[in-house]
């Protein structure tokens, strides 16, 4: 009976010490990383596949979703990557797409394909 409650404390300390890891981790995951929304012109699927490839192919990115509706490109980051939203806008600008803040490369933009030609600003 005594090595019964032994072994119940142990299975008790053992699965209590795994939630503590496994709590420990979840925090772990989010300290360092950073969240900016960056508005992206432009009107269809490819677009958004070529805006996603481009925004992670800059180093730093976790992740980056760019959503048709709002034309809105939300992106994680590590926080130590100072400059990361801004390379992404030039990035962005530079395969034809306008972001908040660079116009299009207007050599870009014209090799397009139709669908993605949206209504540019005149500057």
């Amino acid at each position: 009976m005594k090595t019964i409650k032994i072994l119940f404390a142990m299975i008790i300390a053992f699965a209590s010490t795994q939630s503590v890891s496994a709590q420990s981790d979840k925090s772990q995951r989010t300290i360092g990383i950073s969240t900016a929304s960056i508005k992206v012109y432009g009107v269809c699927e490819m677009c958004k596949n070529k805006i996603e490839k481009a925004a992670n192919s800059i180093e730093g990115i976790k992740s980056a979703v760019w959503d048709e509706q709002t034309k809105q490109l939300t992106v994680t980051y590590g926080v130590f990557s100072k400059t990361v939203v801004e390379n992404i806008q030039k990035k962005i600008a530079s395969i034809g797409y306008s972001t908040e803040k660079y116009s299009a490369d207007a050599s870009a933009y014209k090799q397009l394909p139709g669908c993605c030609q949206y209504q540019r600003k005149q500057s």
